[in-house]
């Protein structure tokens, strides 16, 4: 499934835990700028506050927005065209978040996290997405329901 993703320039690369996906075949990176819009049309759209996603929703593509969940509004915004905004189920995240500004929501995963899931769920699971997360081990064993033999 191609994965394209919107991310917020101002968010750390470094930090990203996305970063280690640039040049994988099937993914697209485009950073999000003031003014411009982004053609999101028949895409799945991963949004927590949507229906939750299935393996009847795939399609050709998936949508994630990589940005803090403050600034996620105004990136959604950039998007047009008729796309499918779906959740993921409850699922825990191993990323050790440690926001001094506020809190983040009870069901937060980290980017790659919420990748993978969604992909695995839409029965297009890419183990190499985990491949130089820090925490995937420990993320992978506190959702077994989201692990392949290949993981």
């Amino acid at each position: 499934m191609d994965v394209l993703i919107l991310r917020d320039p101002r968010e750390s690369e470094r930090k990203c835990s996305l970063t280690p996906l640039r040049g994988l075949e099937g993914i697209r990176f485009v950073n999000h700028a003031a003014g411009r819009t982004l053609d999101a049309e028949g895409r799945i759209l991963l949004t927590p506050e949507a229906p939750e996603l299935s393996p009847q929703d795939a399609g050709p593509g998936l949508l994630l927005v990589d940005c803090n969940w403050r600034r996620a509004p105004k990136l959604r915004a950039a998007l047009v065209g008729d796309f499918l905004p779906r959740s993921l189920p409850a699922l825990h995240t191993a990323y050790p978040r440690r926001s001094q500004v506020f809190a983040d929501p009870e069901q937060g995963l980290a980017s790659v996290e919420a990748l993978y899931a969604a992909l695995a769920l839409l029965g297009d699971p890419r183990p190499e997405l985990l491949q130089g997360y820090r925490w995937r081990a420990e993320f992978l064993s506190l959702n077994p329901n989201l692990q392949s033999d290949s993981a």
